[in-house]
């Protein structure tokens, strides 16, 4: 099964936990996006993590592209 796609039908019952509020898939990052959020929820192994806790903020750079040591 691919990660980066999502079954549309499961697409339109998930909401945002934080602000209840629709998601929007993003395939390139195998993430769904909570706008008003401003969280990218990912999906491991087809499965959607929608814990806020594991979350990335939008507004962060993504970890891959920055390397603190």
């Amino acid at each position: 099964m691919n990660d980066s796609i999502i079954d549309p039908k499961l697409l339109e019952v998930l909401v945002c936990p934080v602000t209840k509020q629709a998601l929007e898939f993003d395939a390139a990052t195998s993430e769904l996006i909570s706008r008003q959020a401003g969280l990218a929820y990912p999906i491991r192994d087809g499965i959607p993590i929608m814990l806020p806790d594991e979350a990335r903020r939008l507004d962060a750079t993504p970890t891959s592209e920055t390397d603190p040591s």
